[in-house]
């Protein structure tokens, strides 16, 4: 079990009942559990989208797309099943949210997921689990079997004479599924590599079907807004950025934590009040302002709002939330190899910008950290890297380049330091490496 902290400037809408039993039907029913759920059904699917519409809820996976939106496109009438597939393969580096919630509020997501599928007259959903989640996958099977008993799952739900079904299904430790499309390949049986779109999942998705994919934080939100009104969740943060963020601070922070915060909240006062600043008196240097994949931010651009349109304007992205602080001590060249090693890693080797563009720079990075690099090195890192933005099937390649786009961009001093032999400077006991060099 998780940790749980809390901070007062906390606005408690999706971690309202962490660390209240609420995984346990019974509990979960005391704390308004499913009421969501049956207001539901008296409003209709048009209803329902509506008030998603009016939340200004925005997808909490990443891209920040409008969820009534992206219900609304599901076609009224079509040929085949719809389904409802909610995206739990959190793997984005520095990212910890949805673990919380499918540990301490399982029934928020399964509530959830009946809720589009009223919206989109689907009868089917799939809850989608990281396959590291082991545990949280016996959590969710108890869930649905809790459910399934008391009739909220299967046949005539609520007596309302609607059905519904819903299952689990474990990945097997693939960063690549994440994204929407290789997530369907998935669990379809298949190699979990992206679809080329269009067609997209909404008219055509899971086994030919219409698909609606939302992310874990955001399915379990939706039960507060049909509860208490989407004009309510609009107004908690920001025009166009309704609504609270799970966001996971990390890294060089006094007390790191999932903490639930408007959006809009400022990211200054985010990693020296609520995370208590920085510790052993260092200095910051660098934030990872939604998970490894977004540009870094530089110590004198921290104090910006966190929403999706302030940080898009300040050359970033909000992400799926997760905020890593860098202090001094620490190597940007070394925070770059960190990075490309996970993503070259985790590159399913489909297309080539990819599979070849990350390999390629994971090894000149470990040649560079470790002293070996030229001048034109700098430069070719940043080459390659913006060659690989926007010709990739999915963002892995541009989740790989953009935040070296950045380090190379703002801590070229840093690569410049390690150059003419020089070991990097924060470590020591560095072995020069002295393999060639390619032209």
């Amino acid at each position: 079990m998780a940790e749980l902290v809390s901070h007062p400037d906390e606005v408690k809408v999706v971690s309202q009942r962490f660390g209240m039993g609420a995984a346990n039907l019974d509990r979960y029913l005391e704390l308004d559990g499913y009421k969501a759920v049956q207001k539901a059904l008296a409003m209709g699917s048009e209803g329902i989208i509506n008030e998603m519409k009016a939340s200004n809820l925005r997808g909490r996976g990443g891209a920040g797309f409008p969820t009534g939106m992206k219900w609304s496109f599901v076609p009224k009438q079509a040929p085949k099943p719809t389904y409802i597939l909610c995206n739990g393969d959190e793997s984005e580096p520095g990212t910890c949210k949805d673990r919380l919630i499918l540990e301490h509020d399982p029934h928020s997501v399964i509530e959830g997921v009946i809720i589009a599928g009223l919206a989109v007259g689907s009868h089917t959903g799939y809850i989608y689990i990281r396959g590291e989640y082991r545990y949280l996958s016996e959590i969710m099977q108890r869930a649905l079997a809790e459910a399934y008993a008391r009739g909220f799952l299967g046949k005539n739900i609520f007596g309302s004479g609607y059905d519904f079904d819903c299952y689990w299904h474990g990945g097997a430790g693939a960063y690549e599924v994440g994204e929407e499309s290789a997530l369907m390949e998935s669990l379809e049986g298949k190699r979990g590599i992206p679809r080329i779109r269009p067609p997209f999942p909404a008219v055509v998705g899971l086994w030919g079907g219409p698909t609606v994919i939302n992310n874990v934080e955001t399915l379990a939100g939706v039960p507060h807004i049909i509860l208490k009104g989407g004009q309510w969740y609009a107004d908690l943060g920001p025009p166009k950025n309704g609504g609270t963020r799970l966001f996971c601070l990390s890294g060089h922070v006094q007390r790191p934590g999932v903490y639930e915060l408007p959006l809009g909240y400022n990211l200054k006062k985010m990693i020296y009040e609520v995370a208590g600043g920085i510790p052993d008196g260092h200095e910051l240097k660098a934030v990872v302002p939604g998970g490894s994949s977004t540009p870094l931010l530089a110590s004198n651009e921290i104090d910006v709002a966190m929403d999706f349109d302030t940080l898009l304007k300040a050359g970033t992205f909000l992400g799926s939330g997760g905020v890593v602080v860098v202090d001094e001590t620490m190597c940007m060249v070394k925070f770059a190899l960190r990075i490309m090693k996970f993503y070259q890693h985790e590159s399913c080797g489909w297309c080539i910008p990819c599979r070849e563009g990350t390999d390629w720079l994971k090894k000149t990075l470990t040649r560079f950290h470790a002293g070996g690099g030229v001048k034109k090195d700098i430069d070719n890192i940043q080459y390659l890297s913006e060659n690989m933005l926007g010709r990739t099937f999915c963002p892995l390649g541009d989740a790989a380049a953009m935040p070296t786009i950045s380090i190379v961009t703002k801590f070229r001093q840093e690569f410049e330091d390690h150059l003419e032999g020089r070991p990097c400077p924060f470590e020591k006991n560095v072995v020069v490496d002295q393999s060639p060099v390619l032209a």
